[in-house]
């Protein structure tokens, strides 16, 4: 990375080291929600925002490149905007998630355990979706005047 895109985030880290940990949690994020867009037991939403996060720490470049997404670029800027995600979006990933987890506890986990904290991590989130702010979207109108 040049030396003066360091400049360009207040909040990132220092350590090499740590850098590329965020950056590949980043990725791997990023690659857990697409496969989350086709796979309907995986929320998408949660790990944008933890790759927006990462990015955020790590990678002006991959912010920058993640935000201004054509796809997931819009729900990611209200978020850093607003510090809010849309209700559509709050509604499928809280329902992806009360989908999906209760599925693998129930189907495939064995360990009593690991099902507790599956179902903790799904609580968790659920929790952390529900007191984000919801965005509501301004509908920008023309003024459209008579003919006179």
């Amino acid at each position: 990375m040049p030396d003066g895109e360091r400049g360009h985030i207040s909040n990132h880290v220092k350590s090499d080291l740590l850098r590329w940990i965020l950056i590949c949690v980043g990725w791997i994020s990023i690659v857990s929600g697409v496969i989350g867009l086709f796979l309907p037991l995986l929320p998408s939403v949660p790990f944008l925002l933890l790759a927006v996060f990462c990015f955020s720490r790590s990678s002006v470049r991959f912010h920058n490149w993640l935000v201004e997404h054509r796809h997931f670029g819009p729900m990611l800027r209200d978020y850093l905007k607003h510090g809010g995600i849309p209700l559509r979006a709050k509604i499928i990933a809280i329902g992806m998630i009360w989908i999906s987890f209760p599925v693998s506890v129930a189907f495939l986990i064995e360990n009593f355990w690991i099902k507790v904290l599956l179902i903790a991590i799904a609580a968790a989130v659920t929790l952390y979706l529900l007191a984000l702010p919801t965005v509501t979207k301004v509908v920008k109108t023309r003024e459209i005047k008579p003919e006179e």
